[in-house]
């Protein structure tokens, strides 16, 4: 296991520190070699992800065919994949090509919520599962396990090798605006150091024109190579400078942008203002795909190493539904996943993943909470089958859920709990439990519903 599964029980006490705590602890954290911090696995995801950009075909072909193998034989161990492999006549053991993928059954995000626990592979042991949750882009929240000592640090490598292609490199300043929380109150502190990794935190809660100074201040005293930024955050930042004509008074080598969809006309404008390159990345908790922007070009592409990427059938608007299989998690693989996101995609090359739009909810005082901060990883929705926010005026916010089996009723506290720290003071929140959160007309979840107007 590596260093870093073993610490992560203890980073919300981390982040609750005080920042001459989190300084000191992290300085001495971060003089910890990589290969301890991040394990042995870690290297080995390095090597592969940078050398895989030169294989050919064959090899690709090679390596997926023994991945997807790995991962069917330790998912056929588990109660509910073996079930249903029975159930289709397939036998993980004779797997020998990449079509014979389209035999397996198809899993959905509603498999995971009623099945979790019989999903996962009963000779894992207990230490090496981690625990994750979701809230899933849909509104679906899911709870699933990766693989202590495997999962987190492939996620770092992968990621690495990918934001090295606009020049990042290991222990650069890194600016960070992608939810997290530097204070419940709409007044309080816009950003605290991560020594650990040598980044600094800004709010994506408190990012309005009136406090856009104190923002500046902040990265003009870090002078960060690169801003990690929601593209919504990133793109609310560069109007917000060019509204009000102030400057950051450093250069950045990149943007990079993950989480949100990132349409051509705004990463082009973002380029244009900040004259930094854009790096724009599509991924998930559940760790099961990836795809990134290339060297040169900007259509995403699947890392053939990382996880097997499928497409559904194309809908009305001629979008298709991303479908993978993960690779590397012994512990629950999940097999022809269907994400629930949608890309358009001509001649097998993704030019946008669709469904992650920019969605805010609005404060009393004007403030704009994008949902996907709202939607982080913790556990205030485990047990829930559906999550859904309603607001018709500013500052009130409705909170539907739907609950599962497993949900338990005195868990509501906990879970406005959890959401009013994110939102602030400036919001009242109201909790409604219901029978079936609203869908669009094509039956699709909907994280928010709104009567807000533009």
């Amino acid at each position: 296991m590596s260093l870093e599964d073993a610490l992560y029980p203890l980073l919300k006490m981390y982040e609750a520190a005080p920042q001459v705590i989190k300084s000191l602890v992290g300085r001495v954290y971060r003089a910890i070699p990589a290969s301890l911090r991040y394990g042995a696995e870690y290297a080995r995801f390095q090597r592969e992800a940078r050398e895989v950009e030169g294989w050919d075909a064959e090899a690709i072909r090679r390596y997926q065919i023994a991945a997807l193998r790995e991962s069917l034989m330790a998912a056929g161990k588990a109660p509910f994949y073996a079930e249903r492999f029975a159930a289709c006549g397939v036998d993980p053991a004779k797997f020998e090509a990449l079509e014979q993928l389209a035999d397996y059954p198809l899993l959905t995000k509603q498999d995971i919520l009623l099945n979790r626990e019989r999903m996962v592979n009963p000779e894992s042991d207990a230490g090496r599962r981690l625990y994750i949750t979701t809230g899933g882009s849909s509104g679906v929240p899911v709870g699933f396990y990766l693989e202590k000592g495997v999962s987190r640090p492939k996620e770092q490598a992968y990621l690495e090798a990918q934001w090295s292609r606009r020049g990042y490199r290991s222990g650069d300043r890194v600016a960070v605006i992608r939810g997290g929380v530097t204070s419940s109150r709409s007044a309080g502190d816009i950003s605290y150091y991560d020594a650990t990794r040598n980044w600094l935190i800004l709010s994506s809660y408190h990012l309005t024109l009136e406090r856009l100074p104190e923002y500046v201040e902040a990265l003009n005293r870090f002078r960060p190579q690169h801003l990690h930024a929601y593209p919504s955050a990133a793109l609310m930042l560069a109007r917000g400078l060019e509204q009000t004509g102030q400057r950051l008074g450093f250069e950045l080598t990149s943007l990079l942008c993950g989480s949100e969809k990132l349409s051509a006309e705004a990463q082009s404008y973002l380029e244009g203002f900040f004259g930094a390159r854009v790096f724009h990345w599509y991924g998930h908790s559940e760790r099961v795909v990836l795809a990134a922007q290339g060297r040169e070009s900007n259509e995403l592409q699947f890392s053939p190493t990382y996880g097997f990427v499928e497409f559904g059938e194309a809908d009305a608007e001629g979008n298709r539904e991303i479908i993978g299989t993960s690779f590397h998690n012994r512990v629950m693989p999940l097999v022809r996943y269907r994400t629930g996101d949608y890309a358009k995609v001509t001649n097998e090359v993704v030019t946008e993943v669709v469904g992650r739009d920019y969605e805010f909810l609005v404060s009393g005082t004007g403030r704009r909470i994008s949902l996907t901060a709202i939607n982080m990883h913790d556990r205030i929705f485990d047990g829930l089958l559906a999550v859904q926010f309603f607001q018709e005026r500013a500052g009130v916010v409705e909170c539907r859920y739907q609950p599962g089996p497993r949900w338990q009723r005195e868990s509501e506290g906990a879970m406005h709990a959890g959401l009013m720290r994110k939102l602030g003071d400036d919001f009242v929140l109201e909790m409604r439990e219901v029978k079936e959160v609203e869908k669009t007309p094509a039956g699709k979840h909907r994280w928010l519903v709104t009567l807000m107007g533009g």
